[in-house]
C-alpha cells in the first residue's frame, strides 16, 4: 500500500510541475518543466532527508551530547527491531518532533529543543515511539519526498514571477495564476498524506512504547505548547508541515487544511486502547 501511495505522489506532483509549465512557458515549458521533474524525483529520492535536516538545521547527537535522548531511542529501536536511526535536535521553542529517511536503515529522528524542555521521559518516549512507527511504516520515504517536491513546485513558480513566462498560453496571466496558485498547492499536498497514517503511527507506536497514555499526554502537552509558539522554519515551508507530529502552523491554511487529525481525537483513540490492553512491563527502563 505505502509503494503504490508513494508512485501516485510521484505521479501526481509530475503532473502539478508539467500544468505549471505548461501555463508558464507553453509546450517548451512543459518539456523543461518534465525533465525538471524527473530529475528532482530521482534527486529527492536519495537525498530528501538530508535537505529537510539541513533546513531546520538539525544537529546529530550521541550517547556524550543527548544520553538521555538516545538511550531512549536505542531501547524503543530494540523493542521495535528496527536499526538504530540517526537522531537529532532542532533548535526551537517549539515543542514538535519529525521523522525523515527513505527507509529504516536510512532514517533519523528528529525532536526540538522546546520538546526536550517540555515533556517527561515517559512523554518523550511516546512521541519517540510515534516517529518509529513512521520509520517501521515506511511513511518516512512519502513524507520526504512530499516535503522535498512540494518545495521545488513554489520554487518553479517563484521563478516564473521573476523571470516572465509570456510565451505560456496565458501569457502573464498564467504566470500571475501560478504565482497565486503553487503555494496553496504546497499546502494541499500536505492533504494527499492521509490523516489515517497518523492515526496508524499513533496505534503502532503505544505498541512499540508499551503505554498508550505516554503519548496522549505527550499530545495533550505539545498540541497546547505549539499553538503558543512559532516554527519559523516549517512557517516558510509549509509544505513540510505534514512530518511532525502536530502541526506546527498557525493561522490561515494551517487549520482549513491542516495535514494532521484533531489531537482531541487521536487522544481519545489512544485512551481507548489503554482501557482494551494491559499494560505490559516497561520495554526502555
Amino acid at each position: 500500500m505505502n509503494t503504490l501511495r508513494t508512485g501516485l505522489l510521484m505521479a501526481g506532483l509530475t503532473g502539478l510541475f508539467v500544468a505549471v509549465g505548461f501555463l508558464v512557458g507553453g509546450p517548451t515549458g512543459m518539456m523543461f518543466a518534465f525533465l525538471f521533474a524527473v530529475g528532482t524525483n530521482f534527486f529527492a529520492y536519495w537525498t530528501a532527508d538530508k535537505v529537510v535536516l539541513s533546513m531546520y538545521r538539525a544537529r546529530p547527537v550521541d550517547d556524550g551530547t543527548a544520553p538521555r535522548l538516545v538511550h531512549i531511542v536505542r531501547q524503543l529501536c530494540q523493542t521495535a527491531e528496527l536499526p538504530m536511526p540517526k537522531v537529532c535536535i532542532v533548535d526551537s521553542e517549539q515543542p514538535n518532533a519529525f521523522a525523515t529517511g527513505r527507509d529504516p536503515q536510512h532514517a533519523a529522528v528528529c525532536v526540538t529543543s522546546g520538546l526536550l524542555a517540555r515533556v517527561n521521559d515517559e512523554e518523550l518516549a511516546g512521541v519517540l515511539a510515534h516517529e518509529l512507527g513512521h520509520v517501521k511504516n515506511r511513511d518516512t520515504l512519502t513524507m520526504t519526498l512530499t516535503a522535498t517536491i512540494a518545495g521545488a513546485v513554489s520554487m518553479l513558480a517563484n521563478f516564473a514571477f521573476f523571470f516572465g513566462g509570456r510565451r505560456g498560453p496565458l501569457g502573464i496571466l498564467g504566470v500571475f495564476l501560478v504565482s497565486i496558485l503553487a503555494p496553496i498547492a504546497a499546502v494541499l499536498v500536505q492533504m494527499t498524506i492521509s490523516r489515517t497514517r497518523e492515526f496508524e503511527a499513533d496505534r503502532l507506536g503505544a505498541e512499540i512504547s508499551g503505554r498508550p497514555l505516554w503519548l496522549a499526554s505527550a499530545l495533550e502537552r505539545i498540541d497546547t505548547a505549539a499553538q503558543a509558539s512559532e516554527n519559523i522554519e516549517a512557517d516558510a515551508n509549509p509544505a513540510t508541515a505534514h512530518m511532525f507530529i502536530v502541526n506546527p502552523l498557525h493561522g490561515g491554511f494551517a487549520g482549513l487544511f491542516s495535514s494532521h487529525p484533531s489531537t482531541t481525537e487521536r487522544v481519545a483513540r489512544l485512551r481507548a486502547m489503554a482501557v482494551k490492553s494491559p499494560t505490559p512491563a516497561s520495554p526502555w527502563n
